[in-house]
């Protein structure tokens, strides 16, 4: 069936509206009770994150969706770098059923950044192999090569913002056929949520 600007019609199934309309729901009675318990301590030591999505947000809440788009996190085991503080951890509660985060160590964000590292300059992705791009785009904040973005990042120094600005989503893969569990997570990777250091071991199996 078609409309009458000649564009197809999408219909929904029954059973699909109600399971999105129950998502959106215990969302936000989820964020609702979340107001109510004292906020997340900030770890001592730890000021970076790395959030990685893991599930599927189909018909999830409006403010679980503003979240995942505020950190990026528009696609299926995309992955972003996150700064630890009271606003990030009281985002990161928003989205805890559907993002794994934890606390990468220098290992894993050398590896994601040599290997996935891209930006996206005049609407196109650009891989980051020339260190004379970094510096052109990054130089006036003394970032001038690979080495210098990594640790601008894994330090969270004050240029931080702008650095993990110029990063663009780790688009992480999948094996086609790895086994998943009946909330279609995967098997191997584990459940949503705080990781802590494993976090690492999920760098590992998707980078």
């Amino acid at each position: 069936m078609v409309s009458y600007n000649g564009k197809p019609l999408l219909f929904k199934r029954l059973e699909d509206l109600l399971r999105e309309g129950h998502r959106a729901s215990r969302d936000e009675t989820r964020i609702r009770r979340a107001k109510l318990r004292p906020p997340t301590a900030l770890p001592p030591k730890n000021k970076l994150a790395f959030a990685v999505r893991i599930k599927e947000i189909k018909g999830v809440s409006p403010k679980v969706l503003r979240v995942i788009h505020m950190f990026r996190l528009r696609k299926l085991f995309s992955g972003v770098f996150v700064k630890i503080n009271k606003t990030s951890m009281a985002m990161m509660k928003v989205v805890e059923p559907y993002v794994a985060w934890g606390f990468p160590n220098l290992k894993s964000v050398r590896e994601l950044i040599l290997k996935r590292g891209q930006t996206k300059i005049r609407n196109r992705r650009v891989a980051l192999t020339d260190n004379t791009l970094i510096e052109q785009h990054l130089g006036k904040h003394g970032i001038i090569c690979l080495e210098d973005l990594i640790h601008e990042i894994f330090s969270v120094g004050k240029n931080f913002r702008v650095a993990n600005c110029f990063l663009r989503p780790f688009n992480l893969s999948v094996a086609r056929h790895a086994a998943r569990d009946k909330g279609g997570v995967m098997k191997d990777i584990g459940g949503p949520g705080f990781r802590g250091p494993e976090v690492n071991g999920i760098v590992r199996q998707l980078n």
